[in-house]
């Protein structure tokens, strides 16, 4: 072999090194963590414009909220009329053995589409999750997830990946803080009607009153949902929307090294997001009681073994689940005649907390410099 045959040999030999290494490299990048440094995000749902970010596109786990996505095209399907909310899911074994956060459906049993959109923006129940999925994949959990990386990327959502309904640990499974915010506004935006599910206060299934974990419903005044997510590789998790003075943001914190971090980050930004927006400071409503009524008019209070509780911003455990909090009276309905129906008490200071839904044909879509290809 020639002398200029070896040397050309060898560039193109170190050309490919270095391009797999690059390209392992990139694959590292991507998937890598990094627990404890926050990426965050708050853009005002009517115009798009963002508020305050910081590392907003670094690629993160999204552990539980990536239910954000399944609920989307849960709500997706129930508005074309491809399921109905009353409609029984079947409870595979793959389903029935997703750990931890479950509601501990058994293999054969059923479930209904309202009754799993419930336990997902609640319990946030991986069971619930993945057997929902299954069932809006045609049986095919990673069929389903196929899905929900295609509806990524008609959304805009470039730095998102998808391999499984619930958020379960996944190498694969990434997202940003500004995808997310994204996916958000879409929610409310695309399935408005629908919206008002994120902030029930729980929900009564099989015998058990199941709480909504999200600690802002009733501790952040404007709050009405979105969703908490939480895995050692991704850290502490939350998207947040809140309303006030026909003002709505959308927050979204990841990475947070506990929930009390998460939390309170999430209601400073969001505090200062409202300042610049120039809507004025609301003390933090006062802990209220709610009473949980089952369908049929039997109510559950805390003299009947109910355990009357309120979302705090402040954790002072470990997991930090904020059990059953108050929320607007106006964010209560949920469909008569598949579960529970949820009532609590009026407000104690007024808070415009209606869900102000913008057309998308008034967000400014803004598109990366670059957009990054899926792995």
């Amino acid at each position: 072999m020639s002398r200029l045959s070896t040397t050309c040999f060898s560039r193109l030999g170190v050309t490919a090194t270095v391009g797999l290494c690059v390209g392992l490299g990139g694959m590292h990048a991507a998937r890598a963590q990094y627990v404890g440094q926050v990426s965050s995000i708050v853009v005002d749902a009517r115009t798009g414009a963002v508020l305050s970010q910081q590392d907003s596109d670094l690629r993160r786990y999204p552990a539980s909220l990536t239910k954000l996505m399944t609920l989307y095209l849960a709500f997706k399907a129930v508005r074309s009329g491809q399921v109905a909310f009353n409609q029984e899911i079947p409870v595979s074994i793959h389903a029935a053995s997703m750990e931890p956060s479950r509601l501990g459906l058994r293999p054969g049993s059923q479930l209904t589409v309202e009754q799993a959109v419930l336990a997902l923006v609640t319990k946030s129940a991986n069971d619930a999750a993945c057997a929902l999925g299954e069932f809006l994949g045609g049986g095919d959990e990673t069929r389903f997830a196929a899905m929900m990386t295609r509806e990524a990327g008609r959304l805009g959502m470039y730095d998102t990946v998808f391999r499984n309904a619930s958020g379960l640990p996944n190498p694969e499974q990434m997202t940003s803080a500004r995808d997310l915010a994204t996916l958000a506004r879409h929610l409310i935006v695309d399935y408005g009607e629908y919206y008002h599910y994120f902030a029930v206060p729980g929900f009564y299934f099989h015998g058990h009153d199941v709480p909504n974990h999200d600690p802002m419903l009733g501790a952040y005044p404007g709050a009405d949902g979105l969703k908490t997510g939480y895995t050692d590789e991704a850290g502490h998790n939350l998207v947040t929307s809140a309303v006030r003075d026909n003002v709505r943001l959308i927050g979204v914190v990841m990475g947070a090294k506990s929930n009390t971090r998460r939390n309170t980050t999430m209601a400073a930004l969001l505090d200062a997001s409202f300042d610049a927006e120039g809507v004025a400071p609301v003390a933090r409503p006062a802990m209220r009681p709610l009473l949980l009524a089952r369908a049929g008019g039997r109510s559950v209070a805390g003299r009947h073994g109910m355990t009357l509780a309120s979302a705090r911003l402040r954790g002072t455990t470990a997991d930090e689940v904020a059990e059953a909090p108050a929320i607007p009276a106006s964010y209560t309905r949920i469909r008569r005649g598949h579960g529970t129906v949820v009532h609590v008490h009026p407000a104690p200071a007024p808070v415009h907390a209606h869900v102000h839904l913008v057309s998308m044909g008034h967000v400014a879509h803004t598109t990366h410099a670059r957009a990054k290809s899926r792995s």
